[in-house]
């Protein structure tokens, strides 16, 4: 069904790929559940089918969803250079579009961060890390949960790179 629903797209028919791409998520969603790699693939689908019948747009925070729902399945398959392009992408228009110190956009910071960390960039990880953790405080407050996760990677990222008395004093 994904896969006639992506040829319809292809074909600029977008009515009939989206009647589909609904039926698929929505089929996706009861059968593997709302966060399965395969439901989010095809959450994301929808929402390009959504952009390019101008729906939403390349800008909305839809879209900015799907996108950074797709670069997520990319770095949980550990396609490293997919997910990175997708998230630098969608950090960049967070930030035009949400403002610096938006969640989602802090949030795709972070995600960014770790996708770095993973290719072994740490110094491009902690950068971003210190950032983010820098922001949070400032707008969500020193106790804040997501506060709490920025701290925590940042200090993941100092004991991985042997500098257990900086991660020990976060």
């Amino acid at each position: 069904m994904n896969i006639l629903a992506l040829a319809y797209r292809e074909q600029g028919r977008w009515d009939e790929a989206e009647k589909l791409q609904v039926q698929n998520l929505e089929i996706r969603k009861r059968v593997s559940g709302p966060e399965h790699p395969d439901t989010l693939v095809s959450m994301n689908n929808l929402a390009l089918t959504y952009e390019n019948k101008d729906v939403f747009g390349p800008e909305h925070p839809a879209t900015l969803t799907g996108m950074s729902n797709l670069a997520s399945i990319f770095r949980e398959r550990g396609r490293w250079d997919e997910a990175e392009k997708l998230e630098v992408q969608t950090l960049e228009i967070r930030k035009r579009v949400l403002g610096p110190e938006h969640p989602d956009t802090l949030r795709s910071m972070q995600n960014l961060a770790w996708i770095y960390g993973n290719q072994g960039r740490w110094d491009e990880a902690e950068q971003l890390q210190v950032q983010n953790l820098e922001m949070r405080k400032r707008v969500l407050g020193p106790e804040h949960p997501d506060t709490l996760t920025s701290i925590n990677n940042l200090a993941s990222t100092y004991e991985k790179q042997g500098r257990l008395i900086e991660a020990e004093k976060l």
